[in-house]
């Protein structure tokens, strides 16, 4: 089966991967990835015969695949995309609640229950903390959590 994509560097890229497969203070991950970049080069001045994926792979200690994603960076996107990946996007954390926030909260669920309820519920618990601005928003989940750690009870 041929090769998806074919690598060939420029004298120059290659000149960069070397220096960073010889500099002591490269990371391990752009170590491999320029080290791979070099035994996969199918130009005038790589190995000679190019090395396969596969023996690439195992002299590097990765998968096939990571070699086959780093050959597809490399063709479509460029040599310093290859080397540094994008950071992935992350979802912004939840909020923490600190003890301020939980205090709060397990005494507004010792407070009576309000005017046409026997009770309350998480979710009218998560929709008065709200309310009152204790927070921007809260779970109802997040409130359950908070009353199962202090050990109080909606009864």
């Amino acid at each position: 089966m041929a090769p998806r994509y074919r690598v060939t560097l420029e004298p120059e890229e290659r000149e960069d991967l070397v220096s960073l497969t010889r500099t002591v203070k490269t990371s391990g991950k752009l170590f491999a990835n320029a080290r791979a970049l070099l035994l996969c080069d199918k130009g005038p001045e790589g190995p000679d015969p190019p090395w396969t994926v596969a023996k690439t792979a195992e002299a590097l200690g990765v998968s096939s695949r990571t070699i086959e994603h780093l050959k597809r960076r490399f063709v479509e996107e460029g040599l310093e995309a290859a080397l540094r990946r994008k950071p992935r996007p992350r979802k912004p954390r939840a909020a923490t609640f600190d003890g301020k926030f939980q205090a709060r909260l397990i005494a507004l669920a010792c407070s009576p229950a309000p005017e046409g309820r026997a009770r309350w519920t998480v979710r009218l618990l998560a929709e008065k903390a709200v309310e009152l601005g204790m927070a921007p928003r809260v779970s109802p989940m997040t409130v359950h959590r908070i009353l199962r750690k202090t050990g109080c009870a909606l009864t």
